[in-house]
């Protein structure tokens, strides 16, 4: 249960910090962070709770990051749905906790996007379904072969968290353009479910598919990479 409650407080708070970043700072007039503001702020979720969770639960924050770790024998099945149940949980609650703030401010007329994941005419850059299912299925692949590779055995200590998270932060700058970034079936759900136009449901689909795709992949391949298990 800890271990849960853990993984439900860390997806809240990237979800939270994150796509917070995206609704409420991003495009502040004369003062807003941008893209560069949004990617590094994903990564920061991580980072901070990587050290403040990551003695815990291993702080996941991502069903595709739990199903990847199963794949390359780091994670144990049964633990699985348990803990990709607490990350959407987590995640709607962070999405729940931004909805309240952002419908009152002051001439709210609607939360629009809300910094939802999709392509097509719901891409911010306008890229189609495939250019998202490459990015997403590729983006996550590197995300968990990165978060492999660091958390071995034989990695460098201490510097997991940090890594993950500049990859998290890179991966953002690469593919906002293209989807707004997912690689988080958890954060994708979040705020799709509160985004205006029911749009953002109907591309769901997608942003479960390719980072679970990218996961397995990438588990499967750094298993053969590295035998070694922990």
């Amino acid at each position: 249960m800890k271990k849960l409650v853990a993984e439900f407080i860390g997806t809240l708070w990237l979800v939270l910090g994150g796509c917070g970043s995206a609704v409420l700072a991003a495009g502040y007039p004369e003062m807003g962070i941008g893209f560069v503001g949004v990617a590094l702020a994903f990564g920061l979720t991580v980072v901070t709770m990587a050290y403040a969770i990551g003695h815990i639960s291993g702080c996941h924050l991502n069903p595709a990051v739990s199903i990847g770790l199963w794949m390359g024998g780091r994670f144990e099945a049964k633990d699985l749905i348990p803990y990709i149940i607490a990350q959407v949980m987590g995640g709607i609650a962070g999405a729940g906790i931004l909805y309240l703030i952002v419908t009152n401010q002051a001439g709210f007329e609607g939360i629009g996007g809300f910094a939802a994941n999709g392509f097509g005419e719901h891409s911010p850059g306008g890229f189609n379904m495939v250019a998202a299912l490459v990015t997403e299925i590729v983006m996550t692949f590197i995300f968990l072969f990165v978060i492999l590779g660091s958390t071995h055995s034989k990695a460098p200590k201490y510097f997991a968290g940090l890594t993950i998270g500049l990859c998290l932060t890179l991966i953002h700058l690469i593919s906002i353009p293209v989807t707004n970034t997912s690689v988080n079936p958890a954060r994708s759900t979040s705020q799709a479910l509160f985004a205006d136009g029911g749009w953002a449901m109907g591309q769901l689909w997608l942003f479960w598919v390719a980072p679970i795709v990218g996961a397995i992949l990438a588990g499967l391949i750094y298993k053969f990479l590295s035998p070694e298990t922990d």
